[in-house]
């Protein structure tokens, strides 16, 4: 198997070195790992293209090169110039410093890599670790991923129905906030959406008097609905969620029938 790995914490990310042995225990001792991954720190920008501006690309080792662009920007490298003749079976990304459960999987630089992949029309997964007290200040804070996903990675690609459909499917994965031998299994669930919390700015003063802003997340410990990703993840779950990048809201198509 040859898998295409990326992020949005950067090519010297912890997640990113996870992330690898993940790969390699799924790819085998025939497989082949490649890694296109952002030059410096990506996160919350989405499935952001720097279709504007040229990015800058550099090989930084034998199957590993970083880019001055977005994850997105990273699949595309990866897929149209890395690989453009021996193209991945399987792009993984991640894994992800923090959850990209609920709310959070809409700004994910993680979820945008995975999404641009099944645009591609490649399979794809992002992985993300969910931190709490009970693995924030462990020696190896990523390991529930790193023992837990290879095999959940193959379980959900079984299980994945062969389709040829426009927007592809990619899954959001979460690791819950416990150590790898206190998880209690797998859900497949829908995301959630976390009541009352919300991204929002803090404003400083530079020592010149210029005033700035920094975003701020919400409360990443709220619950969600009942059987929602955040809510399971809490509860020491790992959840498995199955997207497609078609932002229609089918349900309200009929009702609006009326206007035209």
């Amino acid at each position: 198997m040859r898998i295409l790995i990326t992020n949005d914490d950067g090519i010297n990310a912890a997640g990113l070195i996870a992330l690898e042995h993940i790969a390699r225990d799924l790819a085998g001792p025939e497989g082949e790992v490649w890694t296109v991954a952002p030059a410096f720190e990506q996160s919350g920008v989405g499935h952001c293209i720097s279709y504007t501006h040229p990015t800058l690309f550099t090989q930084l080792g034998e199957r590993r090169f970083a880019t001055e662009g977005s994850p997105a920007d990273c699949v595309l490298v990866g897929l149209h110039e890395v690989l453009k003749d021996n193209k991945p079976d399987l792009v993984l990304s991640g894994v992800n410093r923090g959850n990209n459960s609920a709310e959070n999987a809409l700004y994910s630089g993680t979820l945008g890599a995975a999404m641009e992949a099944a645009l591609q029309g490649v399979p794809a997964l992002a992985l993300s670790q969910y931190f709490g007290p009970e693995n924030y200040k462990a020696d190896a804070p990523f390991d529930t991923a790193v023992v837990h996903g290879p095999d959940l990675i193959r379980k959900i690609l079984a299980a994945t129905p062969q389709e040829d459909a426009d927007y592809r499917l990619f899954y959001n994965v979460n690791f819950p906030p416990v150590l790898p031998h206190n998880v209690k299994g797998t859900r497949v669930v829908p995301q959630g959406f976390r009541r009352g919390s919300h991204f929002s700015v803090e404003p400083h003063f530079s020592p010149s008097g210029k005033k700035f802003v920094w975003i701020k997340g919400g409360n990443q410990h709220i619950m969600t609905e009942p059987d929602t990703d955040a809510a399971v993840n809490l509860d020491g779950y790992i959840s498995v969620t199955p997207m497609r990048a078609d932002l229609t809201a089918h349900e309200t198509l009929e009702a609006l029938k009326g206007i035209e």
